[in-house]
């Protein structure tokens, strides 16, 4: 659904599982810092609200959003966590490099989540100015860091 019809943040708490004694990985590209990090503070507060313990998240850190793919894949591989989120940030520049990573980045995560061991949820933004990502992550539309920790205990209690 486009964000600018909903409020990334804005969800029924009543239908939203309770989330104690989930572990959940969350890996964030550092590219766009100030976006990524917006989000990952949403996420994380969102989880935590539900009932995940702080010390059930782990964050790793990736330089860009083409490597969530991996990051992602590690946590999978692990075996450590019920879910990943994975968070990026990709803004359209002069060059089609926005395409091959927006591309890559959301196949390889596809990928991932077609395997089927566990949620990947995609949480990268791909926005044509950096002003739309300013609204995705805390602005007027939202967090798209809530809707990806909604999405993350959704997956996982719902398939208990």
């Amino acid at each position: 659904m486009a964000s600018s019809l909903h409020n990334l943040s804005d969800y029924d708490i009543n239908s939203v599982p309770d989330a104690t004694g989930m572990k959940v990985g969350i890996v964030v590209s550092e590219w766009n810092d100030k976006i990524t990090g917006a989000l990952l503070d949403g996420a994380c507060k969102t989880l935590i609200k539900h009932g995940v313990k702080e010390d059930d998240i782990i964050v790793k850190p990736v330089p860009g959003s083409f490597e969530l793919v991996y990051g992602a894949a590690r946590f999978v591989n692990a075996g450590l966590v019920d879910a990943v989120i994975a968070i990026g940030c990709v803004i359209r520049g002069d060059t089609p490099h926005f395409d091959y990573i927006c591309q890559g980045a959301t196949q390889g995560l596809a990928d991932l989540n077609r395997e089927g061991k566990i949620p990947v949820i995609y949480g990268l933004l791909t926005c044509n100015t950096h002003e739309q990502a300013q609204e995705r992550c805390g602005g007027m539309f939202g967090n798209k860091g809530d809707e990806c920790a909604i999405t993350a205990i959704k997956m996982v209690k719902g398939w208990e």
